[in-house]
């Protein structure tokens, strides 16, 4: 099966970043969310994404102008109809998910491809909603989408060698370095790096430093681009809550347990970057 036509469940920070390594790639896509104001928000996000990459020499005016071209935005699921793979990227729940699953189940052909860029809940019960478990897989692509070089791809209990080819093959197209894993709670990435963000949250709860100490350990002893807590708002407190839950339940061990101070900023509405507040203040 050769995939020509891709569609993106999502327009936010991620659906809209994977829309456009989409089209880069020469794939059709389509953009979907719930309303149009979301859709062209996450459109005017690739057109500004395009934009500074033909300022700088990267891509020409004709390049964007093609890139743009191939991406069709929508507010329905049935468009889903005649596409060859779908990428589900919306909040990490795992019942709007199954909800969303078993409408594209009903939806695409029956050769098409369902992916999940879930962060950590688990791509076998995901596929267990549709009644094409072994056409399901994991795609965990990196924030930002365009610029990061990783995608994870997470085989469920189901999945067929054949789908992991094809997606590993498109990965490749899109850009990006294909890396497979079992279907574990956490996956390989999350279960490593919300660890040490938990751990740097734990330690701003003691007082042990402020964040910009913790921050500044990190990566001018570690070599690390962010530091933990700015990396923390970046991907947004809320969801990184939800990934040390899933992990928590899912194996049981109490390292995975989230610090006091990371569901009082969750509950404050605190989530970091999108929210103007988080660890650090980004409304000044």
């Amino acid at each position: 099966m050769t995939i020509k036509k891709i569609m993106v469940i999502g327009a936010g920070q991620m659906g809209g970043g994977i829309a456009q390594v989409s089209a880069q790639a020469g794939y059709d896509t389509v953009q979907y969310d719930i309303n149009m104001d979301l859709v062209n928000k996450g459109l005017a996000v690739i057109e500004k994404n395009l934009s500074r990459d033909v300022s700088k020499g990267k891509k020409s005016k004709e390049d964007k102008a093609a890139i743009l071209g191939r991406i069709k935005p929508s507010v329905k699921l049935e468009d889903a109809a005649d596409c060859d793979l779908v990428v589900e990227a919306i909040v990490e729940n795992f019942d709007i998910k199954k909800q969303v699953f078993s409408q594209l189940d009903q939806i695409a052909p029956a050769h098409a491809i369902l992916a999940s860029n879930t962060s950590s809940l688990p791509i076998t019960q995901i596929a267990a909603t549709t009644k094409r478990p072994e056409k399901v897989i994991g795609m965990h692509f990196m924030n930002p989408v365009p610029v990061m070089k990783l995608v994870e791809i997470i085989r469920g209990l189901a999945t067929t060698d054949e789908v992991y080819k094809i997606i590993e093959e498109a990965s490749i197209k899109m850009g990006k370095t294909p890396v497979w894993c079992k279907d574990v709670p956490g996956f390989i990435s999350n279960r490593v790096l919300q660890v040490m963000i938990n751990e740097a949250l734990w330690e701003l709860y003691e007082g042990v430093a402020p964040a910009e100490n913790i921050d500044n350990i990190m990566k001018l002893g570690m070599n690390h681009p962010m530091g933990p807590c700015e990396l923390a708002d970046l991907i947004g407190l809320d969801t990184i809550l939800s990934i040390l839950n899933v992990m928590y339940d899912g194996y049981g061990d109490p390292k995975y347990r989230p610090s006091p101070l990371l569901k009082q900023y969750v509950q404050a509405g605190w989530l970091g970057r999108k929210t103007g507040k988080g660890i650090y203040d980004y409304r000044k």
